[in-house]
């Protein structure tokens, strides 16, 4: 295939990231990682409160669990990716910048757990059973995320001749590492920001599946998350060239995914034998806080129509036996 066939059915790549509102820049990036942002939390409010919560709770927990994910996600890039900053020409200032991309999710999720888990304690609920609301839409989020590399044009894998091939302006080659010479123009890449977005939307689907099916509690939606979210990460990071701490001939990323995988299937499965089913409400043994009114009213209609429907079965089956005992020419004894 040519250069003019391959473009012709090529991904383009946005050619501007950055706007200004008068001196003010507002960044592709940073609003893609708001928008997510906010769809996870709208998301996690309604999952919350089908489980009892308040979904007031998700704005408390997410006002601490935010801002220590941003730090962890990009103390974990910047130690993962140290060259940029640290290596020969790094600029050690520059891991401040945050809006120029660059957050690691496993630093984000480890530390942003920290502030969740300080909000739900302030609040009495469970961390788990949030964590379990969340994860959907943690996947969504990461998601809408991912366009923040599109726009920066960053984070791409290697060169290929698919129709679905990422454009790359010249500004932005990469050198090849074959070659030690920057690609050549109109060369199209893989562009790994639509398999992961493609990826963690279906990984939501199925978690949001999986729970309503199952029934699952205790953590082990998060957990399922986890091992969903990793399967996919492996491929996707073994298809990406740019620059990453190497450890035995593989990437660190792809490491941390087979172990952080690995441990969330073990929890997963010792979680499920040690607590199968879910969970009943959202607070923590011998907590105060009361469940949300609405939701505690929709759980209640659920609990009365049940013991309704028992009722009416016992009473069918009580009229069954003494027609039964009554005899075929003798009516029933009459109910009280």
């Amino acid at each position: 295939m040519t250069v003019l066939g391959q473009l012709a059915a090529s991904i383009p790549s946005p050619d501007q990231h950055t706007w200004h509102l008068g001196p003010v820049p507002i960044r592709a990036y940073a609003l893609a990682i708001l928008a997510g942002i906010v769809v996870a939390v709208w998301m996690t409010m309604r999952r919350w409160k089908a489980r009892g919560g308040d979904p007031d709770d998700v704005l408390e927990i997410a006002f601490w669990a935010v801002p220590f994910g941003i730090v962890g996600g990009r103390i974990y890039h910047v130690v993962s990716t140290p060259d940029p900053y640290w290596g020969e020409n790094g600029d050690p200032v520059s891991a401040l910048y945050i809006w120029e991309g660059g957050l690691g999710i496993w630093g984000a999720v480890a530390l942003g757990a920290v502030g969740a888990w300080i909000g739900c304690r302030r609040l009495g609920v469970r961390l788990s059973t949030f964590a379990d609301a969340l994860a959907p839409g943690l996947l969504v989020a990461q998601a809408i995320g991912r366009l923040g590399n599109w726009f920066n044009q960053e984070l791409f894998g290697a060169p290929t001749e698919l129709p679905w091939g990422l454009e790359i302006d010249v500004a932005y080659l990469p050198v090849d590492p074959a070659t030690g010479l920057q690609y050549a123009e109109g060369t199209l890449f893989h562009p790994t920001f639509l398999y992961e977005m493609l990826w963690n939307l279906a990984a939501a689907a199925l978690l949001i599946w999986l729970d309503r099916r199952y029934r699952l509690g205790h953590g082990r939606v998060f957990w399922a998350y986890v091992v969903i979210y990793t399967l996919g990460r492996v491929w996707i990071e073994m298809l990406r060239i740019d620059t990453a701490e190497m450890v035995l001939g593989m990437r660190l990323n792809v490491w941390t995914s087979l172990v952080v995988g690995l441990g969330a299937l073990v929890a997963f499965v010792v979680v499920g034998r040690l607590h199968p089913g879910r969970e009943d409400g959202v607070s923590l043994p011998g907590s105060t806080v009361e469940p949300d009114a609405d939701a505690q009213t929709e759980t209640d209609g659920d609990h009365a129509g049940t013991a309704q429907a028992v009722a009416d079965e016992d009473t069918t089956d009580t009229t069954d036996t003494e027609a039964s005992a009554a005899g075929p020419d003798q009516d029933p004894a009459p109910r009280a």
